[in-house]
């Protein structure tokens, strides 16, 4: 089975969420043994892992006719992309691009991440799709959040293959209902059109069908999961705090869906009960100002660490640090920093408004609001070491149960099911 992905990020280079998630189903569908992924994604820089899928990196892709040699472009994109795949993509150019800003090969650059001119560089990356899906052989099409639903739907109009689409979250979820109309219009485009949808949980299903009116038949389930840690992941000394100050980590963006304020507010309520514990918020958001004046406010900031924003073998050093981790989201489609958190042994604290609520058990489970229980279980992980102890074991057991492996086998079906119903 031959599946077009379109993704927007993808590790090593993590901007959110949507990369860990792309980079572990692509794993997870390549485990199947007969799926062959070509995953497009607005600029690859060479040290992606391939195993998995082949890329197509968009910003090589012509729209405009270049008289180039071999020679030229296996030096230019030869370590994106296969450069032999540039010239079956020139030989598919659809329409007249002359108008556009173009690099030295007749494509399009992107800057990378989510940049300011965020939706030019979405409508850049759909139409891009158009040559993409008229060049190369494929069975179905995969196509990662709101930023890719416009090149998803470009390549089914033009190949009228199906068009499976994955919701990782929603503007509902980023915005605590006050949608952006132009977002929400795009997201309920591309369900409109799609032949399928995967909801990343059961919360974010019910979101789509009741929220963007979707028909319940064409809506499933399919939860995010983790891989096992890399020996130099799992080598990462873990230090005893017995009988030494705690920490309890916050590691997210920090924006409203998250929930920081509640994360500040129960850690005050528990410095109130002892001060042997140390707080740290690790992330960076629009609200990170707002929460160092707040820990401030409380008289709590010598308490306080806010290391910024955290990637890769960092994110782990961080985990195994921590004696207690906590999610206090608002809203959280998913949320796969729990389960992260458990592979490393740290007791977990989310919110009853989460996705991966719905699959863990050996967690403690909050409403994001009740700061009062939320600063109960801190307090009690902290100074229970037999509470410690059970989370710690059992969660790490739960977690190293939930692969990518079964996510992949779940969405295998759904694109054979697809297939079927087309």
């Amino acid at each position: 089975m031959k599946v077009l992905m379109f993704g927007w990020e993808y590790p090593p280079h993590v901007f959110g969420g949507l990369a860990t998630a792309n980079y572990g189903i692509s794993q997870g569908l390549y485990a199947q043994g007969d799926v062959d992924i070509t995953l497009c994604l607005p600029k690859p820089w060479g040290d992606e892992d391939t195993t998995a899928a082949k890329l197509v990196a968009m910003n090589c892709v012509p729209l405009v006719w270049r008289d180039v040699d071999y020679t030229y472009i296996k030096d230019t994109v030869g370590k994106v992309m296969d450069p032999d795949l540039y010239f079956r993509f020139r030989d598919n150019i659809y329409a007249d691009f002359n108008h556009l800003s173009l690099n030295n090969v007749g494509g399009i650059d992107f800057a990378g991440g989510y940049p300011s001119n965020l939706h030019e560089e979405i409508n850049n990356y759909s139409i891009i799709s158009g040559v993409v899906a008229r060049t190369l052989d494929f069975d179905i099409i995969h196509a990662h959040d709101w930023l890719t639903y416009p090149a998803g739907i470009h390549a089914k109009q033009v190949s009228g293959k199906p068009l499976c689409i994955h919701v990782h979250a929603t503007d509902f979820d980023r915005s605590r209902g006050k949608v952006n109309p132009v977002v929400f219009s795009i997201e309920k485009n591309g369900m409109d059109n799609a032949d399928c949808i995967m909801c990343v949980s059961e919360l974010t299903r019910q979101t789509v069908i009741n929220q963007y009116h979707q028909d319940p038949r064409k809506c499933f389930t399919v939860h995010n999961a983790v891989y096992p840690l890399r020996q130099e992941l799992q080598d990462i000394p873990r230090p005893d705090h017995t009988g030494k100050e705690k920490v309890v980590t916050f590691l997210g963006r920090l924006t409203m869906q998250k929930g920081p304020e509640y994360f500040v507010e129960a850690a005050n309520m528990v410095l109130h009960r002892t001060r042997n514990v140390r707080f740290c918020m690790a992330g960076s958001g629009d609200m990170m100002d707002q929460m160092i004046y707040l820990a401030a406010q409380r008289g709590i900031a010598d308490r306080f660490h806010f290391p910024g924003f955290m990637r890769g073998k960092q994110v782990y050093e961080c985990l195994k640090d921590s004696d207690v981790y906590v999610m206090p989201s608002v809203s959280e489609p998913f949320g796969i920093s729990p389960l992260e958190a458990m592979q490393c042994g740290t007791p977990s604290i989310i919110s009853k408004q989460s996705g991966c609520a719905e699959i863990l058990t050996n967690c403690i489970k909050v409403d994001y609001w009740d700061i009062h229980a939320m600063a109960d279980a801190i307090y009690s992980i902290c100074h229970n070491e037999s509470l410690f102890r059970y989370l710690q074991e059992e969660g790490k057991n739960e977690v190293d149960q939930i692969t990518w492996e079964k996510v992949g086998a779940w969405i295998r079906e759904l694109y054979l099911r697809t297939l079927e119903g087309k």
